[in-house]
Parts: C-alpha cells; sequence; structure tokens
C-alpha cells in the first residue's frame, strides 16, 4: 500500500508540474483518423490514432510502447530521431503506462512483423493518477474483478471476450426476433403484483401514491397483456430481479429476454428456439461446439427429447401426479433412496418437492442439449393444461451441462382455470412457500377479455454466457455485479 501510495504521490506531482507547464492534462478532445484495429490495416499510411498505454519500455534515445482500446492494441515507436530533445524528455518524464495518448505516424512493421506506429507526435490526453495493476497478467483477487471491472477489461483478454461476446448476443437476438415480426416493448418494472413466475420478490414503498411495490420477477403477464392487444409478435429484453439465495449460477439482478407469439404451441418454439440459437453461436462464437466442464458440447443437429412425467414416474416408482400430500409424497422420495428427510425440509409443498427431486436427479445428470417436456401441471400456473391429461401442461425447456438454459411453454388464456391455478398458489403461500404468485386481477382482467393461443418463451442472457464461456461464477459474465 505504501508503494502504491507513493505512486499516486508522484503522479499527482506530475499532474501540478504539467499544469505549471501551461500544459493540459486532461485535453477535451484528439481528432482520430482511425481506430487502432483500422490503423493495423493501413500499413504505409499515416494515421492519428489514440488508446490508453498498457505497456512500455524505454532504452536510451528509442522506446516501443503499447496502447489498447476495448477492441485491439498495437505497438508504438518512440525514437529521439523523431522527437525533439525536449519532446522526447517530456515523453519520457510526464507519461506513465496508464496514460491515455494520441499517437501521429507512419504504420510500418518491424524486424519480426509486428505491426507498429512510427509516432511523429505523442499527445498527451489524460493522465491516469493510479497505475495498472503490476505484472500485467489479469486480475487474481475476484473481489477487484467484480468491484474495479474497468481494470478487469484493461487486463484481461478473456474478460474483454466475454463481455464484447455479450454485447453481439444481445444484438444477435433483437435482430433475429424483429427479423421474424416480433415487437419490442417496455413494461414496468416496479409493479404492484407479484405475477410472471414462482419466485421470491423484492418489496419497496412508493411514496408518492403510499403503496407497496414489488421489482418485477418477469415480464410475462404484461406481455401477454401485449398480444390480447394485438400485437401478435411481442418480446422484451431486460432486467428481471428475484430476492433469493445468491450462488455460483444465480444473482437477484439478471438479464431475460421473453417472446410470446400468437397462435404459436410450445412446439413451434422448440423450432423457432433451436433455429436462433445455432444461428446465434454460429454467428457470435464462430462455432455450435463448446467445452464445458471438460466435455464438448455440440448444439447442432437434433436435440433428443425427455419426457418429464415419465421420467419422474420411473424415478419415484409412482403415480405422483395423483398425489396432492407433501408429506406422502416426501416418504416415497425417501423410501426410494433418493433423499433424506433432512435434505428434503426446505420442501413445503408438492410443487417444490417435485422440482427439488427433478433438478438433481434428472437435470443434474444432462450433459448434452436435451428438451424435456410434458411438465407437472403444478409447477407452472401460467402454462396452458394438456389436452388429454389436465395434470400435465404443454411445457418444454432446454438442459444442457445439467442446466436450464431455456423454458418455454404454450400459455395458459382460459381465464377460469387461470383464476383458479393462481388461487391454489395464494395457498401454497399460506402452507409456507414464499416463491408463489399473486392473483393479479389486472392480468385476469384482460384475459377475460379475450386471447388467442400463445406461446411464450424465457431466455436468461447470464446463464448462457455462463455455460458457454465455462465460467466458475454467473458474476463473470455480468459487468458490473452487486457487491456486498
Amino acid at each position: 500500500m505504501e508503494e502504491l501510495s507513493n505512486e499516486v504521490d508522484i503522479r499527482r506531482q506530475k499532474i501540478e508540474d504539467l499544469k505549471k507547464m501551461g500544459e493540459i492534462p486532461y485535453k477535451d478532445k484528439f481528432e482520430r483518423t482511425c481506430t487502432i484495429g483500422d490503423a493495423r490495416e493501413k500499413m504505409g499510411e499515416y494515421v492519428k490514432i489514440a488508446g490508453r498505454i498498457v505497456f512500455r519500455r524505454i532504452m536510451g534515445k528509442f522506446g516501443f510502447c503499447q496502447i489498447r482500446d476495448i477492441y485491439d492494441k498495437i505497438q508504438i515507436s518512440v525514437g529521439r530521431n523523431e522527437f525533439s530533445e525536449e519532446d522526447y524528455n517530456f515523453y519520457k518524464k510526464m507519461i506513465d503506462i496508464g496514460d491515455f495518448i494520441g499517437v501521429e505516424g507512419e504504420v510500418y512493421a518491424t524486424q519480426t512483423g509486428e505491426i507498429t506506429v512510427k509516432a511523429e507526435k505523442i499527445t498527451l490526453l489524460s493522465k491516469a493518477m493510479r497505475p495498472l495493476p503490476e505484472k500485467f497478467h489479469g486480475i487474481a483477487d475476484t473481489e477487484i474483478k467484480y468491484r474495479q471491472r474497468y481494470l478487469d477489461l484493461i487486463t484481461s483478454e478473456e474478460s474483454r471476450k466475454i463481455f464484447l461476446t455479450r454485447s453481439r448476443v444481445v444484438s444477435f437476438i433483437r435482430r433475429f426476433l424483429e427479423d421474424n415480426g416480433f415487437i419490442e416493448v417496455e413494461t414496468p418494472i416496479l409493479q404492484t403484483s407479484v405475477s410472471g413466475a414462482s419466485a421470491k420478490p423484492f418489496f419497496t414503498h412508493h411514496n408518492a401514491l403510499d403503496i407497496e411495490c414489488n421489482l418485477r420477477i418477469a415480464t410475462e403477464c404484461h406481455l401477454k397483456q401485449c398480444i390480447g392487444a394485438g400485437i401478435d409478435r411481442v418480446f422484451e429484453l431486460g432486467k428481471d430481479f428475484r430476492n433469493e439465495g445468491m450462488d455460483p449460477s444465480h444473482l437477484q439482478e439478471f438479464t431475460q429476454v421473453e417472446w410470446y407469439a400468437s397462435y404459436w404451441n410450445f412446439e413451434d418454439n422448440i423450432k423457432f428456439f433451436h433455429e436462433m440459437l445455432v444461428r446465434l453461436m454460429k454467428e457470435c462464437l464462430g462455432t455450435t461446439k463448446i467445452s464445458y466442464q471438460g466435455q464438448e458440447i455440440d448444439f447442432d443437429g437434433q436435440w433428443p427429447m425427455i419426457d418429464y412425467v415419465a421420467k419422474m414416474r420411473e424415478l419415484l416408482g409412482c403415480d405422483f401426479l395423483s398425489i396432492d400430500d407433501v408429506d406422502a409424497l416426501k416418504k416415497i422420495v425417501v423410501e426410494r433412496g433418493l433423499f433424506g428427510y433432512a435434505e428434503l425440509e426446505e420442501c413445503k409443498t408438492v410443487r417444490t418437492l417435485i422440482d427439488y427431486v427433478y433438478k438433481r436427479k434428472i437435470r443434474a445428470e444432462i450433459v448434452n442439449p436435451t428438451i424435456l417436456y410434458n411438465y407437472p401441471a403444478s409447477l407452472i400456473p401460467l402454462a396452458r393444461r394438456n389436452d388429454k391429461d389436465d395434470r400435465i401442461i404443454d411445457v418444454f425447456q432446454v438442459v444442457a451441462g445439467g442446466a436450464e438454459l431455456v423454458k418455454a411453454y404454450s400459455e395458459l388464456v382460459d381465464p377460469i382455470v387461470q383464476r383458479h391455478t393462481l388461487e391454489l398458489q395464494l395457498e401454497e403461500k399460506k402452507a409456507g412457500d414464499d416463491e408463489t404468485m399473486d392473483v393479479d386481477e389486472d392480468f385476469l382482467l384482460a384475459m377475460e377479455h379475450g386471447m388467442p393461443p400463445i406461446s411464450g418463451l424465457g431466455f436468461g442472457i447470464d446463464r448462457f454466457l455462463q455455460f458457454i464461456f465455462d465460467c466458475p461464477n454467473i458474476r463473470d459474465v455480468v459487468l458490473f455485479p452487486l457487491m456486498k
């Protein structure tokens, strides 16, 4: 810390000295003729470029430095022959690693083939008061990495790749949906009803209206109201908030895209999502194959399908759909040797117990992209009941590497059944489940006015990026994650 303090003091003094010299240490602009990446393609041309110094070496009357931006880097040669003695001394003494500079000169290649700009003029654009992390190999301290993401992006090629890819993924999804007739809308983040998913919300008080509000946990109910209004294909890409536990694969604030299409069922969404994901990976990654937890996973080709209900029946050895007593189902789970009672303590309802068993005994074992379909109706109160068995809903999930990547279903548009399923949620809340939906009267009113057949889908951007880059923590793919 003392060494850092000394370095800051030295640079602070340089700023004062610059001002005394009549030099402006923080310029208002610089006229570039091209970016750093473009300059690398302009061999033999005179360019004006700018960037941050990330490396510097001075050898008497000659030296090299390297400047970069988020996309690229380039070497700069600085020689006494191209500079006056005064300008060269200014470069040596007053400019440091971390400073932003403007460079003017001709692009050439060194004897080793390194593309370089022969500097004829260097302008100090902005003085860095603090030095960059030493050993320029990225930041090992994850606390610093997440809190000071700018340092992580400056020093880590992998982080730059992740966040540039994230931007391309979001851009691709928007273009793909718009090219297929979807309209993007914005729905409220601050709401008065907990709806759209089974999750625990954040609450806040609205002072002006003197009412209790919650941050949205999903955009579903408002987007389906847009469908009822006549927007046949609609989507929103934005933030949702769930006040639940934090672990390496969950954050309370996350980015998700939801889309809804009139006249589709869940099978149409399977085809649409498969096409989108394969094209997304080819365009944004250049391949459909990734390495995850030491295994190669390929998203191209046909994905196998697993019947959720049939698989659970096989696992539990009974028709679990006919059981509505959580203790009775717990007894079966324990007798089958799947879990002990202590492990099931958090499961207060049949719904949460079924989901607990599925996630640990079925989903965790899936490696390659797989479609799971036919879900128990108790799991999702907003999904359409199957015409042949109303205990089953027309749902699918894509699972790979033991992680859920997407969930979609044919939407429930029957207002009578919808009211009943939401009222059942209230009973589960009374039983101790704090991840239930409210009876959203505004949503039910819209449904009573009529909605067409609909299929909707939710796709988490953070989880997907964590998966394709095989990151140990979801915070690695979130630019500024919340820290304690």
